[in-house]
Parts: C-alpha cells; structure tokens; sequence
C-alpha cells in the first residue's frame, strides 16, 4: 500500500487534503538502507516494500529489513486496495528460492518475511514454490526464523496450502485485508470464509506454527464489523493480529472513506488483547511485516508465558 493524499468527492472528481500528523513519515536516507537497497538489485529480487509502496521502507531498509516478494511483481488479481501490477504473470524462474536464500545469508537476518503476488495462473497458486524457498532457507540460513504471507490459494485444493504448513515456516500469515461486507468491492476474486479458513486449517494440522492475518482499516467498516472479525480470527484460532490504516495507491484505487485516530486503533488493540490474542500490532502505520522480527519474539514470549500459566 502507499502513501497518497487523494480521496474522491461525492461528484466523484479527486481533490487532495492532507494526511493527519500521525501519518506523516520521514523520508530516510542512509547507508545502511542503500547496502539493503543494493542487495536486492544485486540478486535480482522483488519487494512488496517497493511495489507496494510502504511507507515504512526507509525505516525498515535501514534496519537491514525487507520482505522478499517471490513468484515475480505481476499479479492475477486486481485488488481494489493494492498498488501491485495486474497482468500477465511472470515465469517462475527456478533459482529465486536459492537467490532468496543467499540475499537473507549475506545480510544476517534473524527473521526473514516472503510473500507473494497471486498466482492463479499456476496449478497450485505458487504453493510448491514457497516450498523450496522454506527449504533453501532451511539449508543457507539455519538460524534465521521463517515468515511466510500467502495468497489464499482458491480453487487450488488442500495439497496448496497443506505443502507450505508441512514445511514448518515459524510464521503462517494470510491477510483477511477487510470485513466480509466490503469484500466485493474491495477484495474481488477473493473469499472471506476461504481466507477465514485457510488459516483454521493451517492451524489444524501444524498447531506449532504461529498463525497471523491483518486488515485494513479506514475503507468505510463499522466499528462492530471489524470487533466481529476479530472473534472469527479466534475462532480460527489465530494468534497474531494486524490492524493499520488504508493508504490509497492512486486515484483508481478504492477511496479512503476516514482516517482513524490512533485513539481508535489503541481501543481495537485493547479489545484484540481482550479476546485472546496472543499478539497485536495496531497502529496507523502498522502494515503485516512492519517489525516483523520484534514481533515474532514478543510472540515467542507470550507463548511461553501462556504455556508457564498451564
């Protein structure tokens, strides 16, 4: 997602009104971000930092943090949300997982985040791929801890999904992205009870895996919705929630209806924590691999201060 000061008017000419104080980001600039930036280029790969747009590149590129978008930068969907190309869908190119692997080697990662573009052209939406990246990883990078956010694999079949929580990546994260209501708009192509229950499925059949999804908010949800959706992520049993504020691309992208006050966003964590939760991370900034590596410690520790609780 990026960083845009346009919203639509009533009439449905575009106008431009400033961001509140709360979502203004520096712009930063230093060497620790530009060797990230270098490694990248270096090993040819693609982030979701840069096609996305994130407003927290600078910050997360000067700690050494990227997250590797794997299976090419072209996608088969068309969400009406996100800043990623849609077209006709790069090749598979067979040593990325071996490049992926040496980039998180060289840089000395502790946590690594992979995702990917939706692939619905492939047999099994890219599944097998994300294999052998858990698999190169494993092999160049035995310490650092694995973070994987999947498309929703729809119309792929169980063995899509079953493969990747067979490798054990320490993280399974899938995006629910919005509430049901605003799915048709917002997530075409998407499911909501598919997405819901990828993740009860995952967690089903590897109950070791940390399991994590995330949304959006300011896209027009009600209060009430999104305290709704947070009761099926834990009926899911799903540990890890995300909340962060919508930021349109462009003015084709969906609108942003409100900004919501960091207030508010402390009140959606509080309720979170209260439903059980094991983590939240809420904030207007917040996005699904922003201090992903904190994040898995702090929930490392969590589990471990549940487990000392039995």
């Amino acid at each position: 997602m990026s960083e845009s000061m346009m919203t639509d008017t009533d009439s449905g000419a575009a106008k431009r009104e400033p961001k509140p104080p709360w979502l203004r980001v520096r712009l930063r600039h230093d060497v620790a971000l530009e060797q990230t930036r270098n490694l990248v280029r270096e090993l040819g790969l693609n982030t979701v930092c840069e096609e996305a747009a994130c407003p927290n590149l600078g910050e997360c590129w000067s700690k050494g943090h990227a997250t590797v978008m794997i299976l090419g930068s072209v996608c088969t969907r068309a969400c009406a949300f996100c800043n990623v190309a849609t077209g006709r869908p790069d090749p598979v190119e067979p040593d990325e997982p071996q490049r992926l692997a040496e980039s998180v080697a060289r840089s000395g990662l502790t946590h690594v985040v992979v995702t990917s573009v939706d692939r619905d052209d492939l047999p099994d939406g890219g599944a097998a791929h994300f294999v052998s990246c858990i698999e190169a990883l494993r092999v160049q990078a035995p310490d650092t801890t694995i973070e994987i956010l999947t498309p929703d694999f729809r119309r792929k079949g169980d063995a899509a999904w079953s493969s990747i929580a067979e490798s054990r990546p320490d993280v399974f994260n899938h995006n629910l992205e919005t509430v049901p209501r605003l799915y048709r708009r917002i997530r075409p192509g998407a499911s909501y009870q598919h997405s819901l229950g990828l993740l009860a499925k995952v967690k089903s059949v590897e109950p070791g895996i940390f399991t994590k999804s995330g949304i959006m908010v300011g896209l027009g949800e009600e209060p009430d919705e999104v305290f709704a959706l947070m009761d099926d992520l834990r009926a899911a049993d799903v540990d890890f929630m995300t909340l962060g504020q919508y930021l349109r691309p462009t003015p084709r992208h969906a609108p942003v209806e409100r900004y919501v006050h960091p207030d508010e966003f402390e009140r959606y964590a509080e309720a979170a924590r209260a439903k059980g939760f094991l983590l939240v991370a809420s904030s207007p900034l917040t996005r699904s691999s922003y201090h992903a590596a904190e994040d898995f410690a702090r929930l490392q520790a969590a589990r471990r201060s549940l487990l000392a609780e039995i």
